[in-house]
């Protein structure tokens, strides 16, 4: 039976050319794979014969088993972890760049055509800071990526061996660098980025298991849909021995680095510019972000308390105004669930892509001391990673056209202009508009203050764009 990936697909049910598709297709990207303990490997290929021996080792070793699992395995052991508690095994994914396609001498027309992928994340106009001054294996000779990832440190420690092994073993291929990632999480076990607030639990959901799943056991689906299609996740891999049924997707890899300390003290201000006192100072954050630090949405309620789980089942509509939560904040920039005014609802999620970041770097201070003079102001920061099936409609388009554009989203007659994105946007910051007291006419005194903008806490410091190839299109060099 043909593949359609144009409504989310059940990787239990799935039987012929959906089941070859997801026994050929990498993990990590219909379905996150457990990434607490993380390493990136930035490999640069020197000679076609070696690389190809490189990555054609990884998923058919001399000796041993396989290092690379299946999409289908991941699911798998999923499955046996919820049953029985048994641990999978490490998550390991590859993905090659523009210029690693070209010395493994694969043909132009075989390559994935995207025309962002080829020519680079250095070429995008992103408002980024300038490449020279991005971390050392992004400016240059960057081929491939290959992520190494456990729950624990043990397995994953083995896994990197190994893989580090094959790297040796494999003449003409040279690490230029890795960066490790490691998870980090609140009292209520959930994942959560360095300025204290949870992270990644808005994600598009493309297995029909998943769906229901939230469903069933987090807070509904009735006012915020999660559920995809696979197809703006995953595409045909045009170099793979067939792609009607081998997979792949354009991996973004995007190193944030953020001042803690910074982001702190900027939060504490707004509180005191806004005259916000007692509990109410925490909604400072909460207008930065759209979320209070424990994921409460800033548009459900105007303080914290409604976690585990996380609430995601909601939109705007209650909040035409952004009287609750302000159309500059985070997640309503970059998700605006049908609110944003540019393009109707259906096309803003074609702008969805499914995110995998990992939080980096060492704190020596304890996140919630309720001290600011302790917090990093460097050295920590995300590891932003995501899939997508076209970089200018996906990825490209929520940071320029949704956290970049001062303009977006659209806002009432008479409104001031959301600006930027101020946690990820890049470029000048024009002044804000937040509301005052939570949920208030905005047409009433003193309802809005228009104040300052957060100076930027987050800066880039390198990237690139990579295609995952399918594991048949590494069997097959």
């Amino acid at each position: 039976m043909a593949i359609n990936l144009n409504k989310p697909i059940s990787w239990q049910n799935a039987t012929g050319d959906t089941a070859t598709m997801l026994d050929e297709l990498q993990p990590n990207i219909l379905k996150g794979h457990v990434r607490d303990v993380l390493t990136a490997l930035f490999l640069k290929f020197d000679t076609p014969v070696g690389a190809r021996t490189f990555l054609k080792s990884l998923v058919a070793p001399a000796k041993g088993t396989p290092p690379m699992k299946s999409a289908r395995a991941h699911l798998d052991e999923a499955k046996a972890f919820v049953a029985s508690k048994k641990a999978g095994t490490p998550y390991i994914g590859v993905g090659i760049t523009a210029a690693g396609y070209a010395v493994l001498g694969v043909a132009k027309s075989k390559q994935p055509s995207d025309p962002l992928f080829q020519a680079g994340m250095q070429k995008s106009s992103l408002a980024d800071p300038a490449p020279s001054t991005w971390d050392k294996p992004f400016k240059k000779d960057l081929h491939a990526i290959v992520i190494v990832a456990d729950a624990a440190k043990g397995p994953h420690n083995a896994a990197l061996a190994a893989v580090r092994a094959l790297i040796a073993a494999a003449s003409g291929v040279t690490e230029i660098g890795h960066q490790e990632g490691k998870g980090q999480k609140n009292k209520h076990k959930e994942g959560i980025e360095h300025f204290g607030y949870v992270d990644g639990r808005s994600q598009p959901l493309f297995l029909t298991e998943d769906i229901r799943n939230e469903m069933l056991t987090s807070d509904g689906t009735s006012n915020w849909d999660p559920g995809f299609a696979p197809n703006r996740a995953i595409l045909p891999d045009p170099a793979a021995p067939n792609p009607t049924h081998h997979f792949g997707s354009y991996f973004v890899f995007r190193k944030l680095e953020q001042n803690v300390r910074l982001f702190k003290a900027e939060e504490e201000k707004l509180a005191e510019r806004l005259k916000l006192i007692g509990k109410d100072k925490e909604r400072a954050g909460a207008l930065i972000v759209g979320r209070f630090e424990d994921g409460t949405p800033a548009t459900m309620q105007s303080a914290d308390g409604t976690h585990s789980p996380v609430p995601n089942n909601f939109n705007y509509d209650s909040d035409p105004d952004g009287a609750k939560c302000p159309h500059f904040a985070h997640i309503r920039k970059v998700n605006p669930r049908g609110s944003g005014g540019f393009e109707p609802a259906a096309a803003e999620r074609l702008h969805i892509m499914p995110r995998r970041g990992q939080t980096y770097g060492k704190r020596k201070d304890k996140l919630n001391d309720g001290r600011i003079d302790n917090k990093p102001e460097g050295e920590v920061g995300l590891l932003f990673m995501c899939f997508n099936v076209n970089l200018a409609e996906q990825f490209e388009f929520a940071q320029k056209i949704w956290a970049n554009n001062a303009s977006f989203p659209a806002v009432p007659p008479g409104r001031a202009a959301p600006g930027l994105d101020l946690v990820i946007g890049q470029g000048k910051r024009p002044p804000i508009e937040c509301p005052v007291t939570w949920g208030a006419d905005p047409a009433t005194a003193g309802a809005l203050k228009t104040t300052s903008p957060l100076p930027q806490a987050v800066t880039m410091k390198g990237g690139e764009y990579f295609f995952m190839p399918s594991l048949a299109f590494l069997r097959a060099l």
